[in-house]
């Protein structure tokens, strides 16, 4: 395979997870009685531009299709965040009723809700139909196709450039990085600013969050690697902020001149990660072990928990949830059910495990021994909302940064 970004071919592996199903394919009852396709998954570094990618193996149109059933506005946290953020540019930019902001990857309207309220001219782009329709029935102008070339040039032909656009979480998620970054050069003003949302590859290795690895992100992103796809596509960082989310995310700023100067952090950031060696495959060599040292220790609890006649649900349907599943090779008669809040999900089963979806009364009602938290980055929302597990004593597991209890309070 060849880089996708500098087209060198790529000759070595950071990380193996075997194979597994696409993390977001939620299997119906039905479809139970028929087989699954699954790839491998596997991670590869290119020496010549950082960047770390999956193996090409299946097409986007297969991952995010009209049944995509991740919508952001479950998370109540997120939904914090993307409010300040909105309040944060508005203020940095001086953005008002003039401006146009544009969300690529708008999901559900989870953040241009927050524009409106502010009454900025706004429209997403999202192409998948489930979580479109949400956002258009929040009175959200959607455009349903995928971003890149083609579709900026058609909307900067129309007059439609923005003064900002957001991406959050959806970088690592596109096959051509090369098209869908040049399209953000097209649809800028020239004074606008692009800012993007990524968890950071530091923190995924440093941590072994091995589970953020799925085949619909096709790309783990170090600044040194934004910085090489941006320059290459018609892009300038000019900042960046390290965020909690994920489990450790960067939040890049972007503009197509040199008007702004560069903030000292990009500095300083480029220099932590040519420290902490991310240009050398070596810094990924104990990555796979510190992996199977996590899956072994989350098999094992199961085991033991399953003996001394202790059941475990778990919360979240996440797609790093179904990761760490179909890498351990659990399956329901370990954990008997996974809730979550999102209908969409509710009555189906994860892919691989085809452990069952349920909603948050069938765990009120089962009472579980242990509660396994497979979205980790939102234990503390997670721990917080079920708390009342303590009145039948029962406790929250953790994986990272290694496999522990909680006690519920």
């Amino acid at each position: 395979m060849k880089c996708r970004h500098c087209d060198q071919q790529l000759h070595h592996v950071c990380l193996d997870l075997g194979t597994s199903p696409p993390s977001n394919s939620y299997l119906l009852p039905q479809q139970l009685a028929e087989p699954e396709l699954y790839f491998p998954l596997r991670l590869l570094f290119c020496e010549s531009c950082y960047l770390v990618q999956t193996e090409d193996f299946t097409q986007r149109e297969l991952l995010f299709d009209k049944d995509y059933s991740y919508f952001s506005s479950f998370s109540s946290s997120w939904l914090a965040h993307a409010k300040t953020y909105v309040h944060a540019m508005r203020d940095r930019f001086s953005l008002n009723q003039q401006s146009v902001v544009v969300e690529v990857a708008a999901n559900d309207g989870y953040l241009l809700q927050y524009v409106k309220e502010l009454d900025i001219p706004c429209f997403g782009v999202e192409p998948t139909e489930s979580t479109a329709r949400v956002a258009q029935e929040r009175g959200i102008e959607i455009i349903s196709e995928f971003f890149g070339r083609e579709l900026a040039m058609k909307l900067a032909n129309q007059g439609r450039q923005a003064d900002l656009i957001a991406a959050n979480n959806v970088l690592a998620h596109v096959p051509d990085i090369n098209d869908f970054v040049s399209g953000f050069a097209m649809l800028l003003k020239d004074t606008g600013v692009a800012t993007f949302e990524f968890p950071h590859l530091y923190n995924m290795v440093r941590l072994n969050q091995f589970d953020t690895a799925y085949h619909e992100h096709f790309s783990y992103l170090s600044l040194s690697s934004v910085k090489n796809i941006f320059e290459a596509n018609g892009l300038r960082i000019f900042d960046v902020e390290e965020l909690a989310t994920h489990g450790g995310s960067l939040r890049v700023y972007a503009q197509k001149s040199s008007h702004r100067d560069i903030e000292e952090r990009v500095h300083q950031l480029l220099a932590l990660e040519t420290q902490a060696g991310m240009h050398s495959i070596s810094f990924y060599e104990d990555f796979q072990a510190a992996t199977e040292n996590i899956k072994n220790d989350v098999l094992q609890y199961l085991i033991t928990c399953k003996k001394a006649g202790l059941k475990v649900a778990a919360y979240g349907a996440a797609a790093k949830g179904n990761t760490l599943l179909n890498f351990a090779g659990v399956r329901a008669d370990l954990l008997a059910y996974v809730v979550d809040k999102n209908p969409q999900k509710q009555g189906k089963c994860l892919p691989g495990s085809r452990i069952p979806i349920v909603n948050e009364m069938h765990l009120v009602n089962d009472k579980p021994d242990r509660v396994l938290i497979l979205p980790w980055n939102l234990k503390d929302e997670i721990t917080r909302d079920l708390s009342y597990i303590s009145e039948w004593n029962a406790k929250f597991v953790c994986m990272l940064p290694q496999l522990h209890e909680v006690d519920a309070h």
